[in-house]
């Protein structure tokens, strides 16, 4: 609903809209890439270019519907005992002891292929495969237990030296055609053992060179560009997990990217901007689409101002950035504290206060009296389809700026932090 396309719109000129949505569409994208993939981008473009604006705001439609419906399957393969299972949970941003999350513990766990969905969204399911290495695993684990599933990508998780059964895996997956990422677990252990027993010439950066050089050298023999991610799946913020999941994020097709982001637990301030952006570009697309209908007669249309769906939208955004109130119950949780402690760092809270916004309100006035300088008259439908697009603008960044603000106090008491 931006200004300036809506003043190629009002006049009609969808060419010179076709020649600046592509380059402006790219200023609304997060680092890890839009909701639109290229070929709708370019039938968008060429329906502006046809002066077809109704084809376009249909592409549009089609794009979202398959952002929100997408589907996700994810394979965690790898050595028994290599923590396959706790950083399962970490992607679904749950704790190893909360309820549904995949079962963790000093011996083998997992016996069976077993799928968990996350817990926000049952489309998005990462499935916990068999460790292989033990005496009850398959002679061939990777036909008898990955088989022909349809998984949209692999994470092979390796606890120790690079193994004969890493190499396997990475070879079998790679004949089939099948992407993917090699993660090296329990740095952290690593680190507290090697400053233990070498206290005197323990260097950090130097173990943790160590321990990639020996993935990327193996690696280079099966893959011809290899990458290899070191994570501790107790503490995710440090070390490259938050750079894993940037690199899945990029590496998905748009259409699957949207969903996945908005699951991912806000590990740095860097993961809560790129949701809200994708999140604003959502919204921004939505609106486009509605003031491009908005101006045909006999569209099917519809929009109303409805106080308690506002206030659902609101909890939604507030769930996509892991505030809602099952999650602040838990963070209250695992930091010891009330959940009105969460709260109190929460603006969001006072719904009342965003009706009242006196910045919000006036930006809705100018965008009416614009409509108005350009053609006359604004259909009651309309001025509602403004107001709640700057009013969801406000709460998307009110959230966000919450999300943050919880996330330092989560950094401000961790138990190394208080020492």
């Amino acid at each position: 609903m931006d200004l300036l396309l809506l003043n190629f719109i009002l006049k009609n000129d969808f060419r010179q809209l076709a020649s600046k949505f592509p380059s402006y569409y790219k200023t609304l994208v997060s680092k890890v890439g839009g909701i639109l993939p290229q070929e709708s981008l370019k039938r968008i473009q060429t329906d502006f270019e046809k002066g077809q604006p109704k084809e376009a705001a249909d592409e549009i439609q089609r794009a979202l519907q398959s952002a929100e419906n997408a589907t996700l399957n994810v394979a965690v393969i790898g050595q028994s005992g290599s923590g396959k299972s706790s950083f399962i949970n970490v992607l679904r941003g749950i704790g190893h002891e909360q309820i549904g999350s995949a079962p963790v513990g000093v011996v083998p766990t997992t016996t069976k292929k077993t799928p968990y969905p996350h817990p926000k969204c049952p489309n998005m399911t990462f499935w916990d495969l068999p460790g292989t290495g033990t005496p009850t695993s398959l002679p061939n684990p990777y036909q008898e237990v990955v088989g022909d599933d349809n998984y949209d990508f692999f994470i092979i998780i390796s606890s120790s030296r690079f193994s004969a059964n890493d190499a396997f895996l990475a070879q079998k997956i790679q004949e089939k055609g099948k992407k993917f990422y090699f993660v090296r677990t329990k740095v952290d252990s690593d680190l507290y053992n090697e400053k233990k027993s070498k206290p005197r010439s323990f260097k950090k950066e130097t173990v943790l060179h160590q321990i990639r050089d020996n993935c990327l050298v193996n690696l280079s023999k099966i893959v011809s560009e290899p990458t290899v991610f070191l994570v501790s799946n107790f503490e995710p913020k440090k070390f490259d997990f938050p750079k894993l999941q940037e690199t899945l994020l990029q590496d998905l097709p748009a259409e699957k990217r949207y969903i996945s982001l908005l699951l991912c637990p806000n590990l740095s301030e860097s993961f809560i901007e790129m949701k809200r952006a994708m999140i604003k570009e959502k919204l921004w697309l939505k609106a486009f689409r509605e003031a491009i209908l908005a101006f045909f007669p006999m569209t099917p249309f519809c929009c109303g101002f409805n106080l308690s769906e506002q206030k659902q939208q609101l909890k939604r955004y507030q769930s996509n950035f892991g505030l809602d109130e099952e999650s602040v119950s838990q963070i209250a949780q695992n930091l010891g504290i009330s959940e009105q402690e969460i709260y109190s760092l929460m603006k969001s809270t006072d719904f009342i206060s965003f009706l009242k916004d006196d910045d919000t309100i006036g930006i809705v006035n100018k965008c009416i009296e614009f409509i108005f300088s350009n053609i006359g008259f604004l259909p009651s439908y309309v001025s509602l389809s403004i107001i709640i697009y700057f009013l969801h603008l406000k709460f998307i960044d009110t959230v966000a700026e919450d999300a943050k603000r919880v996330l330092a106090k989560i950094e401000e008491m961790k138990p190394d932090r208080k020492k």
